[in-house]
């Protein structure tokens, strides 16, 4: 219980609460339905309806370059917008990212606050349509029939055929690459069980995880900016939502690992939230500004960057996630799902891990006994690699600083750039440690310049 001079203390500095490390935030149901407890806790230094005397962040999308009307922002590799009325929840509409490593499926989940609707109402997003609504029961008969049965999907909205034919093929580009990343993580750890264990240390505390996202934020100067939740329910190690235009992270207490927790910070606050900032200061900040520019896609250059800032520091930067995925599509192109489940397990040998990757490459599918995949998830490893050959000739703080944009379109956007208020992360201040850091991820992973000048002429 609080003491006297807490009380007054909290009084005196509204933006504080005492901690409350076993908070629940419930997901409230339609009508008098009772509200469910999802773990979403929050933090003790921040809560998301409290007042603050921070800057308020920009109000357009952090992981997308362009805004649909009134400001919504647009559907893009990297976010999508959880209608959530499908699955009885209130119609609000949240604004996700999947995160680090592998990143979930979306769907919705509790603690959300209704966001305003867009003046033109749009369906739910790529990510949301593909999420099949039977997951549960063809997960269960998968794991009875002892791995051999192929799901037989079905989904509230089905995409387009057009849709999914755009993403239909997977790449074999980079399958070399992808298959040495993980061949040499298997010689020297034995087994992808074993790597994690050993380079990611310990699941930590909730107290941990608070004290390490508190500090990382400190670093980059956006206390009060960002709201970071806990939780158990996600299929990713993280997701970040916008609700009522303030952007929160929310964390998977289960994934937070002792060595790897800092680089999913990287990956979402340093790059994406810091580079969503500095993309509203630009005149290219709306999706017609980006076509008055001439603009490139941000992607692959934002997963890119964003996958090689999680491994950055770590002292065995393995690619070892973004690699998976690249190899597990190409090889749904021409497989069924329970042989593409025994396929990979030569690299993972926990099925419920293949499951999430075999999942994620036959979305989409109805009948995953045929062959073909979604290969937006080849673009991880497909940004990483074009960084890393082009990584002597990029002037990384101006990639920062002019927000959702391509590598390749860095000079000729350098001299119309709003600079006075764009902001560079902590871990990007000094270049030649930076690049030095590049480097070591390129010796790690046994990849070599010849090698990619090759592939990337």
């Amino acid at each position: 219980m609080a003491t006297a001079s807490s009380r007054n203390k909290a009084a005196t500095r509204p933006t504080l609460r005492r901690p409350l490390s076993l908070d629940v935030t419930p997901l409230r149901l339609r009508g008098s339905e009772p509200a469910l407890d999802r773990r979403v806790l929050q933090p003790p230094w921040r809560s998301a309806g409290g007042p603050s005397t921070a800057p308020s962040p920009p109000a357009r999308s952090l992981t997308s370059p362009s805004l649909g009307p009134g400001g919504w922002m647009r559907r893009s590799e990297s976010t999508c917008t959880v209608n959530n009325s499908s699955m009885g929840l209130r119609a609000t509409r949240g604004r996700m990212r999947p995160a680090t490593s592998l990143p979930h499926i979306a769907r919705g989940f509790g603690g959300a606050s209704p966001l305003p609707l867009p003046s033109t109402p749009r369906g739910p997003c790529l990510l949301v349509a593909l999420r099949p609504i039977n997951l549960d029961q063809e997960r269960q008969a998968f794991f009875q029939s002892d791995y051999k049965y192929d799901p037989q999907f079905e989904y509230s909205t089905p995409e387009p055929s057009t849709v999914l034919e755009k993403y239909r093929d997977g790449s074999d580009l980079f399958l070399a690459q992808a298959v040495g990343i993980m061949e040499c993580i298997l010689r020297k750890f034995g087994n992808y069980e074993n790597f994690e264990e050993v380079t990611g240390g310990s699941i930590l505390p909730k107290s941990r995880v608070w004290a390490a996202a508190r500090k990382y934020l400190q670093k980059e100067n956006c206390v009060g900016e960002v709201v970071v939740c806990l939780s158990e329910e996600l299929l990713s190690q993280a997701v970040m939502m916008v609700e009522s235009c303030r952007p929160t992270l929310t964390i998977n207490l289960s994934g937070a690992r002792q060595h790897w927790l800092e680089g999913m910070l990287r990956h979402e606050i340093g790059t994406h939230y810091l580079r969503g900032v500095n993309n509203s200061l630009q005149p290219w900040s709306t999706s017609a500004g980006r076509k008055q520019y001439g603009l490139k896609p941000a992607n692959p250059t934002e997963e890119g960057l964003a996958s090689l800032h999680s491994v950055l520091l770590r002292k065995q930067p393995y690619l070892w996630r973004a690699a998976l995925l690249y190899y597990t599509v190409y090889h749904a192109t021409r497989m069924g799902f329970s042989q593409l489940f025994s396929h990979i397990a030569q690299f993972v040998q926990d099925p419920v891990v293949r499951w999430e990757y075999c999942l994620r490459a036959k979305r989409g599918q109805t009948d995953t006994s045929q062959p073909g995949c979604f290969s937006k998830d080849q673009v991880y490893l497909d940004g990483i690699l074009r960084i890393l050959r082009h990584r002597r000739n990029i002037d990384f703080k101006m990639l920062t600083s002019l927000g959702k944009v391509s590598f390749e379109d860095v000079e000729r956007l350098r001299h119309i750039a709003v600079l006075r208020r764009t902001r560079i992360p902590h871990f990007m201040q000094d270049q030649e440690k930076y690049l030095q850091h590049l480097d070591h991820i390129v010796t790690v992973n046994e990849l070599s310049d010849a090698q990619l000048r090759e592939l990337l002429p």
